[in-house]
């Protein structure tokens, strides 16, 4: 007799949770970004917050080093945590570079580019984080099968026979979700379903269209 599992796609039943290693990969992508611009170095306060994730990301991974699906409540409370203090340093360089921006101290076209780059890409992960830390409470509830309706739907769910049989949304198809966002500037081929999910990729798109504009602007300023 079939198992009756086998006719219930895999993000809508329990699973074995999925590996963190792209998710934290990511984490170290936003903290390398955050302490390459040479202003930083000048001034140790910078480092502070670099140093505060990299400490707690490394407390995370040791106490589930390979499959996403613990649900203690300190785990799910440090995974947020550590989204929190990464958004609080993107937040920073990103003021740090419009006030720069604003007072015309930036004057070099590549370093006004590549500081708006960068600030945009770790705009993206962090964004993509908070997407993953949110759907459906979070990668361990995911795992689980803890809440049935989907914060964002994507195009396997509409579409099952078009998906692998184990397929269930995973940190990457977050982060491609936070790119078309902010490439975009709307949804594209996944649909925000709550409400809190509408109104933080609404806030990502306000965010990417005015940095784009600040950066471009001024770059062209200085031709």
């Amino acid at each position: 007799m079939p198992d009756q599992d086998d006719d219930v796609p895999a993000w809508q039943r329990k699973t074995e949770g999925e590996s963190r290693w792209a998710a934290t990969l990511a984490v170290l992508v936003i903290v390398v970004l955050q302490v390459v611009p040479l202003e930083h170095w000048k001034q140790p306060a910078w480092l502070v917050l670099p140093v505060l994730e990299v400490l707690l990301l490394g407390v995370l991974v040791v106490a589930n080093p390979f499959r996403l699906n613990r649900e203690e409540r300190w785990l799910r409370n440090g995974g947020l945590l550590l989204t929190g203090l990464l958004s609080l340093a993107t937040a920073a360089s990103a003021g740090w570079l419009v006030f720069r921006l604003i007072d015309r101290s930036l004057t070099d076209r590549v370093e006004i580019l590549l500081s708006g780059g960068a600030v945009w890409l770790t705009n993206v992960v962090v964004f993509g984080l908070w997407y993953w830390e949110f759907d459906r409470g979070g990668p361990a509830a995911r795992a689980h099968a803890r809440k049935p309706l989907p914060d964002f739907l994507f195009v396997q769910m509409q579409s099952p026979d078009l998906a692998e049989p184990d397929w269930e949304p995973q940190f990457l198809d977050y982060l491609y979700l936070a790119f078309t966002n902010a490439t975009a500037f709307s949804p594209t081929d996944v649909m925000p379903m709550s409400r809190w999910a509408k109104a933080t990729m609404m806030l990502q798109s306000a965010i990417s269209l005015a940095l784009v504009i600040l950066v471009i602007a001024r770059a062209i300023n200085v031709m």
